[in-house]
């Protein structure tokens, strides 16, 4: 595709918010070098002919939108009814392609504005501080706020559906291609010292050659799924986003709400859900299994990123016992340390530390069978509970922020400790769903194994009610052991007790909901 080349609804006019011109210079200049690899790579790959064709294809269509020119139109449906499958296909890649990269610059040209104003001291609209901004222009101070958050419950569900078939490996390349155009902001932000023009031209040119490569890479992979998602599959695709957004930002999320507000301490108000795993209504592939399977699944990846942040918490924490005194708590901690090394001796909070990375790892493979990727010390007890952790996290922060070292204990700790609040051992609750009538089914067969009610079914309303309000009192179960059922009603009653099992094993906040839909 041409330098020129701008699709329709990508280009800069279809925004809805005004475009700064020194921004709007720096989209059309990724949109145009976005669009010239791609031109680079049909041509490269699949031949003059092919990429003559794309652009002939192109320029008709520009050419009817932006002149209405009648002739064009008619000439771009004469050639597209003349295409072979391959050719159409060809075609069909290139456009599609091409408007995947012209997303990724359009979004870093919002993220490039928002930086530009922020720098300037202005708030956008829908940001988090533009609502403080206007909750204290409405007399409501901050201690109001805190308060009202500590009573608050914010979570963003995340759902499987059948129409999420870009693949991860398109997501991963077009991740890799947005930091890029990122590092080239930079490239053009920097102040060039004379003599060194050259320099910044040979870093330009190497960034652009790293985005061909991943827009050869695009070229060459498969836009859609050739089979059916599985519920495992679903879970790995949503956890790919805690791994890469979640984790991080959320922490960070919190730094922006108490620096907003100081002196006021905010409460983990805010965490995540999701449904995948969880959610039977509709798929008969959900159940006891995927239940277990996507809390252990959750349960590696947060435990695995506190790992890695454990560790590289200790390669920071170099504090010397000599240089600096510890609080009790502190040394009590390092001196429970399997930690024996004399090169550490001194070094109480890293000794704490690798205890502390021993309990995780032994955590990690009590709940999910999965080895730390290190081994530095020799094994120790397991977590019970998230709240463990974060009491020997709380131990080390108070010690720094009692010895003047206040500044060791951020970011990294500070967010640690916020995960920690955050995502538990869960990382994050799945709501359970299933309908009202697998209920009513269930419950039906239930009560007539049990014989309590042989036509449950049959029942109106008013004596539904009296049966099931009598059975809650009586404490006696309704499962009769040892009987025969459905494999409906064995399935339901899984979930129930991996359920059980699960709130046990990672906490009240691992299942907090349980949605009936289809009620009547």
């Amino acid at each position: 595709m041409p330098e020129n080349a701008v699709p329709p609804d990508t280009s800069p006019q279809a925004s809805s918010a005004p475009a700064d011109p020194p921004q709007a210079q720096a989209l059309m200049e990724d949109i145009r070098l976005l669009g010239r690899i791609l031109g680079d790579v049909i041509r490269a790959q699949e031949g003059e002919d092919a990429y003559e064709l794309v652009e002939q294809v192109r320029s008709l269509s520009v050419a009817f939108r932006r002149d209405d020119d009648q002739g064009s139109n008619q000439a771009l449906q004469r050639l597209l009814r003349s295409l072979s499958t391959d050719q159409t296909v060809s075609v069909i890649r290139a456009f599609t392609y091409f408007s995947h990269l012209a997303n990724l610059a359009e979004d870093r040209h919002y993220l490039r504005r928002r930086q530009v104003h922020e720098r300037a001291g202005d708030v956008q609209r829908g940001s988090i501080a533009a609502a403080l901004e206007r909750i204290a222009a409405a007399g409501i101070g901050p201690e109001t706020v805190a308060d009202t958050l500590a009573h608050s419950h914010v979570s963003p569900v995340l759902t499987a559906h059948p129409t999420e078939v870009q693949r991860k490996s398109i997501l991963d390349a077009e991740r890799d291609i947005a930091r890029l155009l990122a590092e080239r902001d930079a490239l053009r932000d920097r102040v060039v010292a004379p003599g060194t023009e050259a320099a910044l031209r040979r870093e330009f040119d190497a960034n652009e050659q790293r985005i061909q490569v991943r827009v050869v890479q695009l070229w060459h992979t498969r836009l859609l799924r050739p089979t059916k998602l599985t519920v495992a599959d679903e879970v790995e695709n949503a956890l790919s986003y805690y791994e890469t957004t979640f984790l991080h930002q959320v922490p960070r999320l919190y730094d922006d709400l108490e620096a907003a507000l100081p002196s006021q301490p905010v409460a983990s108000f805010f965490r995540m859900g999701q449904w995948i795993g969880g959610d039977r209504d509709g798929n008969p592939n959900v159940g006891a299994a995927t239940l277990d399977h996507a809390l252990r699944r959750q349960a590696e990846v947060v435990l695995r990123h506190y790992l890695t942040e454990v560790h590289r918490l200790g390669a920071e924490l170099s504090v010397s016992g000599a240089l600096s005194a510890v609080s009790p708590a502190m040394q009590a901690l390092a001196d429970a340390s399997p930690d024996t090394s004399e090169h550490r001796a001194d070094e109480p909070y890293r000794r704490a530390l690798a205890g502390i990375y021993a309990r995780l790892a032994a955590t990690l493979k009590d709940l999910t069978g999965g080895d730390a990727a290190r081994h530095a010390v020799a094994p120790q007890n397991p977590y019970a509970r998230a709240e463990e952790l974060a009491a020997d996290l709380r131990t080390i922060d108070g010690s720094l922020r009692d010895h003047k070292l206040s500044a060791l204990a951020a970011p990294r700790l500070s967010q640690l400790r916020r995960a920690v609040e955050v995502f538990g051992f869960h990382l994050a609750t799945v709501d359970l769903r299933q309908s009202s009538d697998q209920h009513e089914l269930a419950v039906a067969e239930l009560l007539a194994v049990a014989r309590v009610c042989p036509d449950y079914a049959a029942l109106d309303e008013e004596a539904r009610r009296a049966l099931l309000l009598d059975l809650l009192r009586d404490a006696r179960a309704l499962r009769v052991r040892g009987a025969e059922y459905s494999e409906l009603a064995r399935g339901e009653i899984a979930v129930f007790d991996t359920a059980f099992e699960a709130l046990r094993t990672f906490g009240p906040q691992a299942l907090r909901h349980y949605i009936i839909s289809h009620t009547e």
